[in-house]
């Protein structure tokens, strides 16, 4: 079939199985230009592993430290007449080219929240590689099944205590407008400190602990982003926010628990970037087109598999350079004052008219749309191609 971009707001319903196999060769190919790691973890579980940071954080330690890896993600599988999920198609691509290399590379389909798939895991664990000594948490989900009770859970994306207005950027017109949105109650709230806090984090580790699958001198970490104060509202001191707040309560309950094996765990707080999950936050869009196009004039722009092969080669393999709240922080380029000035002084003058000119909005839509595989050089969009990619699936 012929597969072509079908874009609902922040949302595309096809991927390309091609682009994305392209895509992922890249960041396979930017990795593998860089030095080694010395100590790079060699048995690593990464939950949430198709897209964005968590693909990245499968590629880099096993093309730049040769280590087996297994995925945990949920993702939609194609069929004879529609396409799969991107996060399908990249997983199958990694895992092609990580056995190109001779290493192990096998995945887990389905609710990573659930009881069911971390007994799969830890079962695939004892019998293909014994212990990990690495374990990356990268879910990012609107909803979450309590194992225990069943109740479903609902995260929102809104500010807490007052009402919110900002500017934002409307990604289908291409046009910069005001948004408002009003505070969450303290039951949305509460919701979303259950599906984005590190309640699931803990339940994995505590599960992986037991069964004795965890290497000694483990590690894990789970992702965070605090970004600048034109988004705090809505982030940091948002809904969002206080399910990081949780999160980082749960790094403490976590790294207390490992001391009996070494172990560390962290929270990183990460750059903004495109993914699936930064393009629905209202507001961010526009910020990350005003950031990318400051900080690519300066050389110092990542995307994911830039940033976490700089966070494995330096920071959590030597010194991790905590901040004040223990966290490392892989967003110091993000966050310099010049960047943040320079991003300050163009917010208060950007709109609809000069939006091309003072941000790096079609940067954001190539970046968006090679999410799901499309605008990648050297793919063939006019070209018949078949949809159907397999995964070694853990059964």
């Amino acid at each position: 079939m012929i597969i072509s971009p079908k874009i609902r707001g922040f949302i595309c319903t096809t991927a390309h199985p091609d682009g994305c196999e392209a895509h992922v060769r890249q960041q396979v190919e930017y990795v593998q230009k860089q030095p080694p790691i010395e100590d790079c973890p060699k048995k690593v579980l990464v939950i949430g592993s198709s897209t964005g940071y968590g693909l990245a954080s499968r590629i880099v330690p096993a093309f730049a430290g040769q280590a087996d890896t297994l995925g945990v993600f949920f993702e939609r599988q194609p069929n004879d007449r529609k396409s799969g999920s991107s996060g399908w198609y990249n997983s199958a691509a990694f895992e092609s080219m990580a056995k190109d290399q001779g290493l192990y590379a096998r995945s887990i389909n389905g609710d990573a929240f659930s009881k069911e798939i971390k007994d799969q895991a830890i079962k695939e664990i004892k019998e293909s590689m014994g212990q990990v000594d690495c374990v990356i948490y990268s879910l990012a989900s609107p909803r979450r099944q309590d194992p225990d009770t069943g109740d479903i859970y609902k995260s929102c994306l809104k500010p807490i205590g007052t009402t919110y207005t900002q500017k934002t950027v409307n990604t289908d017109k291409a046009e910069v407008e005001e948004i408002t949105i009003e505070p969450a109650n303290e039951d949305e709230i509460n919701q979303t400190v259950k599906v984005m806090g590190g309640e699931d984090w803990e339940l994995w580790m505590n599960a992986l602990s037991e069964a004795g699958v965890l290497a000694p001198s483990i590690t894990t970490l789970a992702y965070s982003y605090i970004g600048p104060e034109l988004t705090w509202s809505v982030y940091k001191d948002g809904t969002i926010g206080r399910a990081k707040i949780h999160l980082e309560e749960s790094c403490r309950r976590i790294n207390e628990k490992l001391a009996s094996l070494e172990g560390r765990a962290f929270v990183s707080v990460n750059k903004a970037v495109v993914t699936q999950a930064s393009s629905a936050i209202p507001v961010v869009p526009l910020y990350i087109s005003v950031l990318f196009k400051k900080m690519k004039e300066e050389g110092i722009h990542e995307d994911c598999i830039e940033q976490i092969h700089r966070l494995f080669s330096d920071r959590l393999m030597s010194d991790p350079k905590l901040d004040s709240s223990n966290r490392i922080r892989i967003d110091d380029w993000e966050m310099r004052e010049d960047i943040q000035q320079s991003v300050a002084d163009t917010w208060e003058n950007i709109n609809t008219e000069n939006l091309k000119e003072l941000s790096d909005f079609e940067g954001y839509q190539k970046d968006f749309l090679k999410l799901f595989g499309f605008g990648l050089d050297g793919v063939n969009y006019d070209a018949e191609t078949d949809p159907l990619r397999e995964i070694d699936l853990v059964d």
